[in-house]
């Protein structure tokens, strides 16, 4: 078989222009043609929207293979996917998906039963017909008998919050409305405390979320009678509360963005008690992670870039009292509690290792992983023997194992039974130079064998921003693109997390070029050590990743053949005046703060960037139009603007999801229909005519 390119003819929709709306910044109008697209309550967005599926649905409808990948992607989902059991009360409760129902479906069994003695507790399933509604996030009174869960209709942000008696089944009081960004804290049985924003004038997708407030909710009495507990007289962005284990101390944070909070304590053994501060500033970022008597555990990255825990007491609370208890180390620290214990995880160029420590702060030994890659739990009550963790990696499917804290012991708890050999595949990490010298981890993967002559099909990932690690981990909707001889390439580039907080800042502001220098040496690696060749090259991201995209595609449309941005930040001249947008300024600053950092965002926004002319690599823009996060009026004008500047044959697309939001939530067979057409897409404009694997009959029918 030979590959080629294919030559597309399309009729892009005609996207009115407005010469009207322009914006002036220090002296530098800019046009915002588009700017109509940002109402996503207008008859004429809404036609806009149709116009462009319809495109792109027609496109797509001709790769003649991508039945074929669906169908593939179908049968590699058909199994069942459980989580790791946690105890509220007499039960222990895990979510379960038998395989291609839209949403996992929360079961429970005795504590003194078995997995197999379980049955259905909640089923999301049943929360609407096509399956969009959503299980966001459940809370359990401490002894269980009470359970509050959000709901999430269509993947909005926006939540309701509905209260049942566990043993009954039945709802007590009313559904809470509007709650935004939010935990659900219990304070015994008699309430719990969560936080949201006043319900915008404007649109609830895109209208400006920026103060966030602390309320209690008792049961039995209406919303309207919540008490508002903390954000009143200062307005903050985002604001959380939950409670110690032993429930003594209620926690506040409180940030004004992504990175550094604020944090109070409320002693609640002190009736009527006062909120007591504890840090009144942004600089740094802590928590309350266990409590005994007067003594609290906080992990903060205070003084200590990279992480560490320290102690202090309730009637000293200042972090000039604070005793170091596990020191910062020169990798990253993440800590969870459970069983009496401290489990310290560290993060070593991207991949985990994990130790367990007493109260004291001594170490006690090291938890035994199977390899290189990511772990997650360690989790619990101070009251339990065994602790649960999944472990997995680019080419190890997620696995739970059962741990036992006394003798240090794990064994297998549930093994995914997902049609994957790993001893196929080989997933090594290696290091490069970006622009300015920085060495940069990278993780690639591919099946075992594989030439190095530049003809490989080769995806590379990114993100590279607000401190987020890209660390390994297994992915259903990865193997179609591996077995057809594809290569998947990560590099932890910076404006993550992976080296601390000084990793972090290297890729904010107006030091966000590092970002892209970065991911473009990964590119330029990939090429240079014969994995691949721009026109075999494809490059993909979300969210601050699909900025990321949008960013490297316009400086460097050259490089790769095909561009995926999703869900992506795209005009960085008014990210902020939409939802809670705002909150990002310290990752990025705004078009407002100064003429230099207006200029900076300018010279780099993917929007901006776009001219007349060029020929852009075949992109497919993905959003959905319930994205109340990064709104798809970023999408919208970007994809508009594409599709007017573009020069050349290659597609340049626009795919929006209906009744979907910025990711979460999605029923599973919206998942496998975005997953096929975004490889559908990608394979056939890196030249595949047909598959290298062909899929049989029996994937084609499953």
């Amino acid at each position: 078989m030979a590959d080629s390119k294919p030559q597309a003819q399309l009729n892009y929709p005609e996207t009115r222009q407005d010469s009207a709306a322009v914006d002036t910044y220090f002296n530098t109008a800019v046009p915002d043609p588009y700017r109509w697209l940002e109402d996503d309550r207008s008859e004429e967005t809404e036609q806009w929207v149709k116009a462009q599926n319809k495109l792109t649905q027609g496109y797509l409808a001709d790769i003649p293979y991508r039945d074929d990948l669906k169908g593939r992607l179908k049968k590699l989902w058909d199994y069942p996917k459980l989580s790791a059991p946690t105890r509220h009360g007499d039960y222990m409760y895990f979510s379960k998906n038998d395989g291609l129902q839209d949403q996992s479906v929360l079961y429970r069994y005795p504590v003194a039963g078995q997995r197999s003695d379980a049955q259905v507790f909640l089923d999301p399933n049943q929360f609407s017909e096509d399956g969009t509604t959503s299980l966001a996030g459940i809370s359990f009174s401490k002894d269980g008998s009470r359970a509050a869960y959000q709901i999430s209709e269509g993947g909005a942000d926006w939540r309701k919050v509905i209260v049942i008696d566990t043993e009954k089944g039945q709802q007590i009081g009313d559904t809470l409305r509007n709650v935004k960004f939010s935990g659900l804290a219990w304070r015994g049985n008699e309430g719990f405390y969560y936080a949201s924003y006043d319900r915008p004038e404007g649109s609830k997708l895109s209208s400006q979320t920026d103060h966030h407030k602390l309320y209690f909710h008792q049961l039995h009495t209406p919303q309207k009678e919540d008490k508002l507990i903390f954000g009143n007289e200062r307005k903050r962005r985002y604001v959380g509360g939950y409670l110690t284990e032993d429930e003594n101390f209620l926690v506040i944070t409180a940030a004004q963005s992504t990175t550094g909070n604020e944090l109070y304590i409320q002693d609640l053994r002190i009736k009527g008690g006062p909120i007591q501060p504890v840090v009144t500033d942004f600089e740094s970022d802590q928590a309350v992670i266990h409590s005994r008597q007067d003594s609290l555990w906080i992990e903060t990255n205070r003084g200590a870039p990279n992480g560490k825990v320290v102690v202090t007491s309730v009637d000293r609370l200042a972090p000039e009292h604070w005793v170091d208890l596990i020191p910062e180390t020169e990798n990253v620290l993440n800590v969870s509690t459970g069983g009496g214990k401290l489990f310290a995880q560290y993060m070593v160029d991207a991949v985990d290792r994990v130790y367990q420590y007493n109260l004291a702060g001594q170490r006690e030994s090291e938890i035994a992983l199977p390899g290189n890659g990511s772990v997650g739990g360690f989790s619990g009550r101070k009251e339990d023997s065994v602790l649960y963790y999944a472990y997995t990696s680019y080419i190890y499917p997620s696995t739970i194992y059962r741990y036992e804290i006394e003798t240090g012991q794990s064994e297998v708890y549930y093994q995914s039974p997902v049609d994957f050999d790993p001893a196929q595949y080989t997933s090594r990490q290696v290091f490069y130079r970006s622009k300015d010298g920085t060495r940069i981890p990278m993780i690639i993967t591919h099946k075992k064998g594989l030439e190095r002559d530049g003809t490989n099909p080769t995806l590379l990932y990114g993100y590279g921003g607000f401190n987020i690690s890209l660390t390994p981990g297994f992915s259903t909707g990865r193997i179609p693109w591996l077995e057809q001889g594809g290569i998947y390439a990560v590099p932890n580039i910076r404006g993550g997390g992976e080296y601390g907080e000084a990793w972090h800042q290297a890729g904010t502001k107006m030091k966000k070029q590092n970002v892209f220098d970065d991911f473009i040496a990964a590119a330029q690696y990939l090429i240079d050590s014969g994995y691949t060749r721009s026109d075999k090259l494809a490059i993909s991201g979300g969210s601050n990743g699909g900025l990321l995209v949008g960013a490297v595609m316009t400086q460097r449309p050259d490089l790769m053949q095909v561009a995926l941005p999703a869900v992506g930040v795209l005009d960085m001249l008014r990210y902020h005046k939409f939802t809670a947008g705002a909150g990002w300024h310290t990752d990025y600053g705004t078009s407002e703060d100064s003429q230099e950092m207006f200029q900076y965002l300018y010279d780099y926004s993917p929007l901006h960037n776009l001219e007349k002319g060029v020929s852009y690599p075949a992109t497919l823009i993905t959003t959905g139009d319930h994205d109340d996060r990064v709104v798809p009026a970023h999408s919208f004008k970007f994809a508009a603007t594409l599709q007017e500047k573009h020069t050349g044959e290659d597609p340049v697309l626009i795919r929006i999801e209906t009744k979907a939001g910025h990711g979460a939530g999605k029923p599973t067979d919206m998942v496998i229909q975005e997953l096929a057409d975004k490889w559908a897409f990608t394979l056939r404009n890196l030249g595949f005519q047909k598959l290298r694997r062909p899929y049989g009959q029996e994937e084609k029918e499953s």
